[in-house]
């Protein structure tokens, strides 16, 4: 059995390969819910519904998110009528009463759906209106998520980090925003000052990330702040990873990163945004797989390769490192 962290694009690109190293009936993947939002009363779980898209066949491998070939006919009209009405489009936060009044777990990131500042595919869209009603009709996020896995036939196992919320707010000298109006609507670009794990202090981790984070557990290059922050915020999950034995894949070939904010996030709290700085953010971490042009030395043990992950078969061999590295440190 393996389990993977997972948030944003990295570690679902690792993914992609992993069913031709691994058994996928024996791999668990524990997903994000920082990122998530509540749009227009709908429930959005980017993190999750990334692998669950991946993983179901139906991924936009061109953009790393939503449904491959989605209308976007509904996300259109909204945009339109709320013009038409006399509203600008962008994003639309609730007041503070309603962010943390009705369905606890949408906490601290309630949008209002006018100007509608994501683009949501219309098939993405019944996923996400699926999801809201099964929580609506009682049900935890986990059980949820489960529902919506066998809906899409997974072959692995997908867990939410949490069924509380938690919620990713940047700070910023303008002020505090969520993480998807800073990356979506303002493509990363203001300032950031710090990062708040929103509520991560009163969540806990569900009992079956718990028994997931007893295997070996394979982190991929993800965001060390974003991505995988939230998760590590939560109270157990550092020690239940101390325990286990940990292989972590570098975002970064030295410092230079691949994609995404990682190497400004990193540097906004205090970490130098580098593949150093990813294995100072993994204390727990036993072995690294890192890039073969990388000339970083973490002083643990470390497979090298090239991490570069443009198709399956690059996945595959990053994914191969990857055992490669687990049985370096006598976890297979």
């Amino acid at each position: 059995m393996v389990t993977f962290l997972s948030g944003g694009t990295g570690t679902p690109k690792l993914l992609a390969g992993a069913r031709e190293v691994f058994d996928p009936a024996d791999l668990t993947v524990v997903g994000n819910t920082g990122d998530d939002i509540e749009l227009g009363g709908l429930l959005i779980c980017p993190d999750l519904d990334t692998v669950l898209f991946e993983r179901g066949g139906v991924l936009d491998r061109e953009r790393w998110w939503g449904i491959e070939g989605d209308s976007t006919t509904t996300h259109e009209e909204v945009r339109d009528l709320s013009e038409r009405a006399g509203f600008e489009t962008g994003p639309r936060y609730l007041g503070d009463e309603r962010q943390t009044s009705g369905r606890t777990l949408a906490r601290w990131r309630r949008f209002s759906g006018v100007g509608e500042f994501m683009t949501i595919g219309d098939r993405d869209r019944a996923v996400h209106l699926l999801r809201t009603s099964l929580l609506s009709e009682g049900h935890t996020l986990t059980e949820t998520t489960n529902r919506l896995a066998d809906a899409f036939s997974l072959d692995v196992s997908l867990l939410p980090m949490s069924d509380d919320p938690v919620a990713t707010m940047i700070h910023t000298p303008n002020g505090e925003m969520h993480f998807q109006e800073f990356w979506v609507a303002h493509g990363g670009e203001p300032v950031v000052e710090d990062v708040e794990f929103r509520g991560a202090e009163r969540a806990d981790p569900t009992s079956e990330v718990i028994d997931a984070l007893a295997e070996p557990v394979i982190i991929g290059p993800s965001n060390p702040v974003t991505s995988i922050g939230p998760l590590l915020a939560l109270d157990g999950v550092p020690e239940a990873l101390a325990e286990t034995t940990v292989v972590a894949v570098s975002p970064f070939v030295g410092d230079d990163l691949f994609s995404g904010p990682a190497a400004k996030l990193m540097e906004a709290t205090g970490t130098e945004p580098s593949t150093a700085g990813m294995a100072e953010s993994y204390p727990f971490a036993d072995a690294f797989v890192v890039d073969e042009r990388d000339p970083t030395e973490l002083g643990r043990p470390t497979v090298t390769t090239d991490i570069g992950i443009d198709g399956s078969e690059d996945s595959e061999r990053v994914v191969e490192a990857v055992a490669d590295a687990l049985a370096l440190v006598g976890a297979t």
